[in-house]
């Protein structure tokens, strides 16, 4: 686990990771600002607009919590783009990631495994939706969490559980796709959720350095494609062992 990290790292910016690196980042930087603007559009709609409805709706009963719940809502809209850019930012590398997956996987491949027949490249159309599912999923579970933000750390623990789940999933599974079925890949991630989940708290640290996160698909990327080929060979042995 930690070579296959520290590889993924040494990798990043070597000469035929740059160029995907600084396509990466831009593609990233268009989606912070497109998506943050209007996460922050909604938490103000939710904030004022929205609170209201909910309140009408639900009856006098829920004035508290639906207070505390504005009140939370409202601090995040004021913080505006930088908030969504935190916020969103394992969301935005689910995007980004499912572009630049087997340009990624590819570099990876030939340097450390020439030997190995390479993978193929997944459809376009089904590492987009991949990564746009997983987008979805992550701002989902993010805005459940978002209420517990304040409260004793509890919603930076959750935030920072949720990401590694997230992540860990998605670049797994579109590493193990390049030579499975997606139902296979699924299976295998399931098989060592474990392992995978410890991996993807490696890229959930990553992701919250700022700045070094833009290159988070490389490195989630990378190190993932290195933990399918070890446990691929792992499962190859075992299966040959009389």
């Amino acid at each position: 686990m930690l070579d296959a990290a520290a590889k993924a790292l040494a990798q990043i910016l070597s000469p035929p990771m740059r160029a995907i690196l600084w396509r990466a980042i831009g593609l990233a930087l268009v989606l912070i600002v497109a998506l943050a603007t209007a996460l922050q559009r909604l938490l103000s709609w939710l904030a004022t607009t929205g609170l209201v409805w909910m309140e009408a709706t639900l009856g006098p009963d829920y004035h508290t919590p639906l207070n505390i719940l504005s009140w939370t809502v409202s601090i995040a809209a004021g913080f505006g783009i930088l908030f969504g850019a935190i916020f969103l930012m394992p969301a935005i590398t689910s995007m980004v990631a499912s572009v630049f997956v087997d340009d990624v996987a590819d570099v990876v491949e030939r340097e450390y495994y020439p030997a190995d027949k390479p993978g193929v490249a997944l459809p376009l159309s089904l590492a987009v939706g991949e990564g746009l599912k997983f987008a979805c999923l992550t701002i989902g579970v993010y805005l459940l969490a978002l209420p517990f933000l304040f409260v004793a750390g509890a919603g930076f623990i959750a935030f920072f559980v949720a990401t590694a789940w997230l992540l860990g999933r998605q670049y797994f599974e579109m590493a193990a796709m390049r030579f499975r079925s997606v139902a296979d890949a699924k299976a295998m991630r399931r098989q060592h959720a474990g392992l995978i989940f410890t991996a993807g708290l490696l890229i959930a640290g990553f992701v919250a350095i700022p700045i070094v996160n833009l290159a988070t698909p490389l490195f989630g990327m990378a190190l993932m494609v290195h933990l399918h080929k070890q446990l691929s060979r792992g499962a190859a042995l075992t299966f040959a062992t009389p």
